[in-house]
């Protein structure tokens, strides 16, 4: 029969190297530490030791089941503390979002999993679409999207905005609807839709549809899409999220508009469900260090004559002066 106690005990006696320090450390005799350890060997049927009068060395197989015994023991105290529903930064956590959002939150997220090994992160970028189905049948245990969602069995709540930027080549000159319309448009999944809600605000009298637009191309892969914009193949419209944290921030320029326009995350989660408290650390954790961080984007942005350029994974800003 599997005894958790025998893989304990053994675990002690290969740290004290001792018999006797394992027996005191445990507060048992001698006689019963050997009797834990025979009857180990017996229920694996294998010899775990070598044993040389006081002193013993491990066989192949004794250190193949000290690592097992470690592995065993680490993983049951996380699974202890993930059924603490009151812990903040312990247990497991589920979730989904598009990846426009991913590509900052989940840096964040394993940012706090490095200060918090007992926290334990599943995450899983995927459409909105997919998001609500993966929430309805338990595979997630909150979601965040893009747009609403009406279903009787979820609750939908605005949790964060992100500004929306009209991305151009690093070399475009233009300001225009018209230059716009020269380089044409780079698509994305929601990128016609943010498009749409950026140019109607900001070119009212000009801008008819986006149907108006030569279309470059498309990519499922938000991330990329700045790749095409810093070759010169035409514009597009990402959240800052997206722009922040590109390898092609300093091969394109978000212009300047007078009307600012967000794109609205919302949180999905089931109507019945009861979420662990370290959800809304997480949440709000990251809610509240986006909002210092587009405070100090104003404040240095808004300077004459510089660009900026933000890293999330550094936690670092930089300025660069135009040239």
């Amino acid at each position: 029969m599997f005894n958790a106690v025998y893989f304990r005990t053994f675990i002690t006696l290969v740290e004290t190297g001792s018999f006797t320090r394992t027996a005191r450390r445990l507060e048992m005799t001698q006689p019963g530490v050997s009797q834990h350890i025979r009857k180990l060997e017996i229920y694996l049927n294998k010899t775990l030791l070598e044993r040389k009068g006081r002193s013993f060395t491990l066989t192949e197989t004794g250190r193949r089941v000290y690592d097992y015994a470690l592995k065993l023991f680490a993983e049951h105290e996380q699974f202890r503390h993930g059924l603490d529903d009151d812990s903040l930064d312990s247990g497991d956590c589920r979730i989904a979002s598009p990846g426009s959002v991913g590509l900052m939150f989940y840096p964040y997220i394993l940012g706090q999993q490095q200060m918090h090994p007992n926290l334990t992160v599943n995450y899983s970028f995927a459409f909105n679409h997919e998001i609500v189905n993966d929430l309805l049948e338990g595979r997630y245990d909150i979601g965040i999207v893009t747009e609403q969602v009406n279903h009787p069995d979820l609750t939908c709540t605005l949790w964060h905005k992100e500004p929306l930027c009209l991305v151009v080549p690093a070399d475009f000159a233009g300001s225009t609807l018209s230059d716009l319309m020269g380089i044409g448009f780079l698509n994305y999944y929601d990128g016609i839709n943010h498009a749409n809600a950026l140019l109607k605000a900001n070119y009212p009298d000009e801008f008819r549809s986006m149907t108006h637009f030569r279309h470059q191309g498309f990519t499922n892969e938000v991330s990329m899409v700045l790749d095409a914009v810093a070759r010169g193949l035409g514009f597009t419209v990402v959240s800052r999220l997206v722009l922040e944290t590109s390898p092609w921030q300093r091969q394109v320029k978000a212009l300047a508009l007078p009307h600012a326009i967000s794109e609205v995350l919302y949180l999905l989660r089931r109507q019945d469900s009861v979420l662990p408290k370290r959800y809304e650390k997480l949440l709000n954790g990251f809610h509240d260090q986006r909002m210092q961080e587009k405070r100090l984007w104003r404040r240095i942005s808004g300077a004459r004559g510089v660009k900026l350029t933000f890293c999330l994974s550094c936690f670092t800003s930089h300025v660069l002066t135009s040239q």
